[in-house]
């Protein structure tokens, strides 16, 4: 009997143990954790993102469109994935969506942008508050391959389920019961057929649910890290909270009972005891069965409420991202400054530069009307125009500019830049082009707001004498009250035909020691020089194919005319 008393003590023990190491293991985990979120604070980001990544991310942006978000050309003009990329330090799936949906998604309430701007500044200056909320977040964590909206949406596909069937098989038990003690035999049989019967309909019903059971899990992880959110006590973002907490509480019958759904013991073959006995009364009673209809109805009716938890997280961890951005720009970056928004028909950045250049050459633009940019081939005429729009885009969306001041009015902002054939869709890049103009046009028309766009080589698709007459009618229908155009060209004539609706600006180079230098800065009026012929010298042409057309070059800009070589 000792021995048995002691072996006792011994497994007792020794489960005390394990819970004890389990439960060190997980405080030293986030203690490390918390003391890497100091450490790295305000560092760029190193994350490798594979294809299916931004197949995903996208997701809360797809779920959620609104008139006038950054569309697909444009944000891809402007390489706005790597900007993303090189802001994204969050550590939920409900942030990292939620920040690419709001880069994507520029305001036009500037009282929603400053109280924004409020809690991107407390969260920087309040590193405990961050860490806390940080912490809580991480717990729901990324969801990896697929988005949070892949399992919400999995899980209306099944429709209304309905208890019936369960319930039935349940009193059949019952009255297998009461069977027994009016014949045994009978009984016995009668509750054996059933269990049997349960047993079987069960595994076929639980390998239907139990794709979806993730799904719920991240329901009960929202409702966990919300009411962890709920407990902070943070006012600059206390109507975020008190949104978070009702809709919290709107849920919560979902999560009543749902250990019989949710256990981790739940048909694990453990060889735990009560795990074994837990499994047979689900099998019998259809117990988690039962449970996920019951949590399926609550989650059904209350999507609405899954959203406002997804969407408040996910901007409480953007404001935190956006806040460790500034602060790296400001450490380690180039700087920035918060934009000043209000009508006023003009765009003024001082010393902006391109995000993603690390030693960028800052340039200057005040703008009231059209800009046409000249400049020969890689003088940094398409890099300002990026930059200009990206400064654009961040102002409304991240209250956040990469400048020393912007000022501007509140655009709609689109662009045409870096197009390529549609080989899928049949379309030749001339095709391609003015699809994509027409689209800036019809943006124009709707005349909501103002329209700040971005050209690259007008029309550069076609020939030139189609091209300039075609540039001139579309850069001049882009130059009427509400819009303002930024355009660049190589064709020169245009700035004599738009001179009194753009005001030109160049980028110009210096050859020298055989070599050709450019400063990329902008400067006043049109381009003087080219540069086309000297980089054929440079990369090692014959030198009469160089002084041919070189010789070509002149005579065209002395009489007008393209002059055939005789013989």
């Amino acid at each position: 009997m000792e021995a048995y008393i002691a072996f006792g003590v011994f497994v007792f023990l020794l489960i005390v143990v394990i819970l004890a190491k389990g439960f060190y293991d997980e405080q030293t985990k986030w203690k490390r954790f918390k003391i890497k979120l100091t450490k790295e604070y305000g560092k760029r980001p190193e994350i490798e993102y594979l294809p299916q990544h931004l197949t995903t991310i996208p997701r809360y942006y797809e779920k959620h469109p609104k008139p006038n978000q950054i569309d697909d050309i444009t944000w891809n003009d402007l390489d706005m994935d790597e900007i993303f990329f090189q802001i994204n330090k969050t550590l939920s799936s409900v942030g990292e969506e939620y920040l690419y949906y709001k880069l994507r998604t520029p305001e036009y309430d500037v009282e929603k942008l400053k109280h924004f701007d409020e809690i991107c500044d407390y969260f920087v200056s309040e590193q405990d508050q961050r860490i806390k909320l940080q912490l809580a977040l991480a717990k729901l964590g990324k969801t990896g391959k697929h988005s949070i909206y892949d399992y919400i949406d999995h899980l209306d596909i099944l429709g209304e389920r309905k208890n019936t069937k369960h319930y039935l098989s349940i009193l059949l038990l019952v009255a297998g019961i009461g069977v027994l003690f009016v014949d045994v035999p009978i009984g016995l049989v009668w509750m054996a057929s059933v269990s049997v019967y349960n047993m079987i309909s069960y595994f076929k019903e639980k390998n239907e649910i139990d794709m979806y059971i993730f799904s719920f899990a991240y329901v009960m992880r929202l409702m966990e890290v919300a009411e962890q959110v709920t407990q902070l006590n943070v006012d600059v973002c206390k109507e975020e909270i008190r949104v978070l907490k009702e809709h919290k509480n709107a849920l919560n019958a979902f999560r009543r009972g749902a250990f019989w759904l949710m256990s981790s013991g739940r048909m694990s073959g453990s060889g735990n005891p009560l795990d074994i006995l837990t499994d047979y009364m689900r099998m019998i009673f259809h117990l988690d069965l039962i449970q996920f209809n019951k949590m399926l109805h609550q989650v059904r009716i209350h999507l609405g409420d899954i959203e406002v938890l997804i969407e408040n997280l996910g901007y409480l961890e953007t404001a935190i991202a956006i806040g460790e951005y500034r602060y790296y720009m400001e450490t380690e970056g180039n700087g920035y400054c918060k934009p000043l928004l209000h009508k006023c028909g003009v765009i003024k950045v001082e010393q902006g530069y391109h995000p993603l250049l690390l030693n960028p050459v800052k340039n200057s633009i005040d703008a009231d009307r059209g800009v046409l940019l000249t400049g020969s081939n890689a003088s940094g005429k398409s890099t300002f125009l990026k930059m200009v729009a990206i400064e654009a885009i961040m102002a409304q969306t991240i209250f956040t500019c990469t400048a020393d001041s912007y000022e501007g009015d509140l655009f709609v902002i689109c662009s045409s830049m870096s197009l390529k054939d549609d080989i899928e869709g049949g379309d030749s890049y001339y095709i391609v082009e003015i699809k994509s103009i027409k689209r800036i046009l019809d943006i124009v028309k709707k005349g909501e707001y103002p329209v700040l766009c971005f050209v690259d080589e007008v029309l550069r698709g076609t020939n030139t004498v189609e091209r300039v007459a075609a540039s001139t009618e579309i850069l001049r229908s882009l130059s009427q009250n509400g819009v303002l155009c930024f355009a660049a060209t190589h064709d020169i004539e245009l700035t004599d035909l738009l001179s009194e609706q753009f005001d030109n600006y160049h980028f110009e180079e210096k050859v020298q020691d055989g070599d050709v230098l450019f400063n990329y800065e902008l400067m006043i009026g049109k381009a003087t020089t080219r540069n086309a012929i000297q980089l054929l010298r440079i990369m090692g042409y014959d030198s009469n194919i160089i002084e041919s057309a070189t010789d070509r070059a002149e005579r065209f800009l002395q009489t007008g005319r393209w002059m055939r070589e005789e013989g």
